[in-house]
């Protein structure tokens, strides 16, 4: 079964509400939105974090902005994390980089959603280049049981 069809199995199962977009590879963030009806804040980025030795978690960060290393280390009250490498996001998701989600992911990983995540239409990866899930942030949240923090930055800022 390939990454995409991982995801949509898992996105079926989760009960929550999505409409799956397929587009194929993009070169931006704002074509990705565009392609998929959102604004590129709404598009989301799941990011994989080593917290410790084999133990990773999943960061949800809007298109439009970036982790703040500061806010997610004393939110989850460490003190070092990482991005680990290409390899290793691998064997802990199952998935390249570029269409990591946590539906369908190899191993079962916490979620941690920025905050500015919430009370909109968003669009996650779902396991494969150019094919996205929209669904409602809130009801992502709760079908993750996700930890929703402030933990990003507007990006360059």
């Amino acid at each position: 079964m390939d990454g995409a069809e991982r995801a949509r199995v898992a996105l079926a199962a989760s009960g929550l509400a999505h409409e799956v977009t397929e587009h194929g590879r993009v070169s931006s963030l704002e074509e990705a939105a565009r392609l998929r009806g959102v604004e590129p804040g709404a598009v989301v980025k799941t990011l994989v974090v080593r917290r410790a030795e084999d133990d990773h978690l999943f960061v949800l960060v809007p298109g439009d902005r970036e982790i703040s290393w500061p806010k997610l280390r004393a939110h989850l009250g460490v003190s070092r994390m990482s991005m680990p490498d290409a390899a290793t996001a691998l064997e802990v998701t199952g998935y390249e980089r570029g269409t990591i989600t946590p539906f369908g992911s190899s191993r079962t990983l916490p979620v941690v959603a920025d905050a500015t995540l919430t009370g909109r239409t968003v669009s996650i990866g779902a396991g494969a280049h150019g094919v996205a899930a929209t669904v409602d942030a809130d009801d992502l949240v709760v079908a993750l049981d996700a930890d929703v923090a402030d933990v990003t930055d507007p990006a360059g800022g």
